[in-house]
């Protein structure tokens, strides 16, 4: 029903076109609410949710839910803020480790997919964030949990390539 309403290409055109400075929490979580799928949650995440003021105020509200998309959502914007917002202080980063973590045994494909970026994207923003990124990862890699294992592994794989 969505693709006859267009609601999927005017978020998509939104995403590289609206203000980020414009955007608010309540149309945040309202298209949050919405994602359906991997590739409109990471584009608006990515080219438009990142810019936004609330930026971090909606990763720490998302991660909790329950919705797939949404929780994806969490950990896309959080690698999305780790890459894009070079004036954000690493010390900012660490505490979005323990949220990494708690999330990495939702074992969910898009989530835990989500989760994995967005422990990649933290580990190379920087030298001083690559170690405790990749203590996190061994940690995850040893796991109990399958979903946990998977994005320690994942995690690994991409932060030993430097």
């Amino acid at each position: 029903a969505l693709w006859k309403t267009g609601w999927y290409e005017a978020r998509m055109l939104a995403a590289f076109v609206d203000d980020p400075k414009a955007v608010t929490p309540a149309q945040m979580d309202a298209w949050a609410k919405d994602f359906d799928n991997w590739a409109i949650c990471d584009t608006v995440c990515f080219h438009l949710f990142d810019k936004s003021p609330h930026a971090w105020s909606r990763i720490r509200v998302w991660r909790r839910r329950k919705d797939e998309f949404v929780r994806r959502a969490a950990f896309a914007l959080m690698a999305s803020v780790a890459l894009h917002d070079k004036k954000a202080d690493d010390a900012r980063f660490l505490p979005c480790l323990p949220m990494i973590e708690a999330a990495a045994t939702d074992d969910r494909n898009f989530v835990k997919k989500g989760v994995s970026w967005a422990l990649r994207g933290i580990g190379k923003r920087s030298p001083a964030l690559r170690d405790p990124a990749i203590a996190l990862a061994r940690r995850l890699a040893a796991s109990s949990s399958p979903a946990a294992r998977w994005v320690g592994k994942d995690a690994l794989k991409d932060l030993a390539r430097g």
